[in-house]
């Protein structure tokens, strides 16, 4: 979620050195070669590449055409992408996190996809907007997740309303010796923007305004105004001087084994924290997170993944036709949602795994109520400066004092 700067030619000495190239027939040829060697290329994260690659032959086949699928680590994917488009050496299409698209679009780096309306009609609808920037849809989406509340089943068999009902059987719970911690929500050192993000909406926080169009608006910043320092007085009653729910020393190391444990009866996390409490054999249950008692609904982030198409890529007729009408198909989503288990964007796909994993249904009606994480650029601000101000408001700092100050650093960074 960190943008990163690359000079060029370091960039591509990285794609060089990380690119792995393989399906359609093509040989193992670094990835400065592509444009001229007249393969499609698609980049994709080690998850997703070997998922990939037998659909990616069979497209080449029909069309007559080698298309290669790269595995490029996820954390260096989006920096990289970039500082390829700017070489003018990019591969056709990348799969990422929607919340690129603003950058790529900034950059240049994007074109646009068209879908039929019948086609875009199988999807779900947060997850075309999350892909949707300045009216146009950028990518076409094949999977979501967002967070939910975990609770172990064996020790609050009812899920509670609200964040109080939650703290008060956590407390119980506590006080009786059967678990140790009230909840678990990841916040560091550092703070976690993402994770307490349900309760500062809850709260009545935001982070950007919207224009006359339905537009984020980055000169309407919302942290450091009036409702930003109401919301964090709220998570602050919450903190170590507080209740003792939201503490610096649960992490994103500890989070997970907290709950896995049996040592608290509550997580707030993702669908990529249920294989671990599977193999733990916790009996556990989804819920939507629970907002205030007189707050609003808390509303989590929505993450889409999507297939986006290069603007500078050599096979651009391909690449859309790939996006457009083999990227949706039912048969490559849950394909996709069995190399990686997150809710299915198509809807067609999303009803056929649900049938034996009921999971999937009770996350995305758990993140009905959720916002698609930022996809404008301004977005990279928010978080470092967000999370400090976290961090220090469960801690016991002045509230007012840290949240100004971490809208006075996130409106610098904008405006600089």
């Amino acid at each position: 979620m960190k943008f990163r700067s690359f000079s060029v030619l370091s960039g591509i000495a990285v794609l060089t050195l990380l690119a792995t190239a393989c399906g359609g027939g093509g040989d193992d040829s670094a990835s400065s070669e592509q444009s001229t060697d007249g393969a499609m290329v698609i980049w994709a994260d080690p998850n997703r590449t070997d998922v990939l690659i037998p659909y990616a032959e069979r497209f080449g086949e029909a069309h007559g055409i080698t298309v290669k699928v790269e595995s490029i680590p996820n954390e260096d994917l989006q920096d990289n992408f970039v500082t390829a488009h700017q070489a003018g050496s990019p591969p056709d299409l990348v799969v990422g996190a929607h919340d690129w698209t603003g950058n790529l679009v900034r950059n240049g780096a994007i074109d646009p996809v068209q879908l039929p309306q019948e086609v875009a009609d199988g999807f779900e609808q947060v997850a075309l907007d999350a892909v949707t920037f300045e009216g146009q849809l950028y990518g076409v989406p094949y999977a979501m997740e967002n967070l939910v509340l975990f609770r172990n089943t064996d020790l609050v068999p009812e899920a509670p309303d609200t964040i109080e009902e939650l703290i008060k059987e956590g407390k119980k719970l506590k006080e009786s010796g059967k678990v140790e911690e009230i909840m678990s929500l990841q916040v560091g050192s550092e703070g976690d923007a993402y994770h307490i993000y349900p309760l500062y909406t809850s709260a009545g926080g935001y982070l950007f305004g919207k224009d006359d169009e339905g537009n984020l608006d980055p000169s309407d910043m919302g942290v450091g105004s009036e409702s930003s320092i109401k919301a964090f007085e709220k998570i602050a009653e919450l903190g170590e001087k507080g209740e003792g729910a939201l503490k610096r020393s649960i992490d994103s190391q500890n989070a997970g084994p907290l709950f896995n444990e049996a040592k608290t009866a509550f997580l707030i996390s993702g669908p990529w924290a249920i294989a671990d409490m599977k193999e733990a054999g916790i009996p556990y249950e989804i819920s939507p997170v629970p907002g205030f008692a007189n707050g609003d609904k808390a509303r989590p982030f929505i993450g889409v993944q999507a297939f986006f198409v290069a603007s500078g890529g050599a096979n651009k007729v391909f690449a859309q036709e790939f996006a457009t009408n083999f990227v949706t198909e039912t048969e490559l989503a849950v394909a996709l949602y069995e190399a990686d288990p997150r809710p299915p964007a198509l809807t067609a796909a999303l009803e056929k795994v649900s049938a034996d994993d009921p999971d999937l249904l009770k996350i995305v009606e758990a993140g009905a109520n959720g916002d698609p994480l930022p996809a404008i650029p301004e977005m990279a601000a928010i978080w470092g400066p967000f999370g400090q101000a976290e961090a220090a408001v469960i801690a016991g700092e002045d509230v007012a004092e840290a949240v100004k100050a971490a809208g006075e650093a996130i409106s610098e960074q904008i405006g600089g």
